[in-house]
């Protein structure tokens, strides 16, 4: 069976506070869900830490083949080689995920639509609503 890794990467505002949201299948059995707090950036950058993240937890585990999906058509692509990464923000984070998925025997990611991702997508905004409910002052939306 393939394993399975859905991300997402979420910002309140652009750049706001940012969070991501990683579930990791083996089949129907979950083995991982992470929703966590990033602090302030851009929704790109989200996606890209989410990837990151991602592709850390499976090689943490020794697992060497993974199927990636990204409801991110930008990161999809680029890492897919069909744009180029202009964003000199992304392109150090870019140049890590070459480097992880070099570790991996195959390695896979696909575009999918927003409905397809919804647990990942869960994941991450709870983290931000757990950030928010915390008040943290830099973040605190304005009464």
């Amino acid at each position: 069976m393939v394993i399975e890794v859905h991300i997402d990467g979420a910002a309140r505002g652009n750049p706001g506070p940012a969070a991501i949201g990683i579930v990791i299948k083996d089949g129907t059995r979950t083995i991982e869900e992470i929703g966590a707090y990033i602090g302030k950036t851009t929704n790109n950058i989200a996606e890209y830490i989410s990837l990151v993240r991602g592709l850390e937890e499976v090689l943490i585990r020794g697992i060497k083949s993974a199927a990636f999906f990204s409801d991110s058509e930008l990161l999809v692509k680029q890492l897919n080689g069909e744009y180029k990464v202009k964003n000199e923000n992304l392109a150090p984070l870019h140049y890590h995920i070459l480097t992880l998925i070099e570790r991996m025997e195959d390695f896979s990611i696909a575009h999918i639509k927003r409905e397809k991702n919804a647990h990942a997508d869960k994941l991450a905004n709870e983290a931000l609503d757990v950030h928010e409910e915390a008040g943290m002052p830099l973040f605190k939306k304005p009464k």
